[in-house]
Parts: C-alpha cells; sequence; structure tokens
C-alpha cells in the first residue's frame, strides 16, 4: 500500500527541487555566455568596459534570489503563526 504524502512538505520539495535545477542552469548558461564573451572580445581587448555575461547574471542571480528565499527562506505561515503567538501572550 502506497503511503500517503504529506502536500505541504511535497510542495517544498517541489520548490527545492526547481531551485536546483534552476541554478545549474544558471551556471551551464553563463559559463557559455562568458566563453562566447571571452572568444569574441575578451581575450582581444576590444571590450575594456564592463563585460556584457555580468549583466545576465546580475538579472539572474536576482530572480535565483528570490527564488532560493521562497524554497528555502522559511515558511511565511509559520512565521505569521510565531508572532500571533507573540502578540497574543503579550496582553495590554
Amino acid at each position: 500500500m502506497e503511503e500517503q504524502r504529506d502536500e505541504k512538505l511535497w510542495r517544498l520539495a517541489k520548490k527545492r527541487a526547481d531551485f536546483q535545477r534552476s541554478l545549474a542552469s544558471y551556471f551551464i548558461v553563463n559559463a557559455f555566455l562568458w566563453l562566447i564573451w571571452w572568444f569574441t572580445a575578451g581575450r582581444h581587448g576590444v571590450n575594456t568596459g564592463m563585460p556584457w555575461p555580468l549583466w545576465s547574471m546580475l538579472g539572474w542571480g536576482i530572480g535565483l534570489l528570490f527564488q532560493y528565499m521562497d524554497a528555502y527562506g522559511g515558511d511565511k505561515n509559520g512565521l505569521v503563526e510565531k508572532e500571533y503567538e507573540k502578540l497574543k501572550n503579550k496582553k495590554p
């Protein structure tokens, strides 16, 4: 007989697996972009300003940070419940 799974834990596990896939994609794609930059302009010193792959790393990295916070940052409902209990026990 198959064991019933906890839906809350299943959603959390799915978020974490999605984050791990996104992180792997981030490194692979950005490494490829850096290689393109290096072979087209970087090694010849053509572009002495800021390398353009930094922009993709920055933009995608911000999105990845939010995804990390959603997957590993803690349960928002748990934080709300803790605050509620604190306020309830404080009674004026």
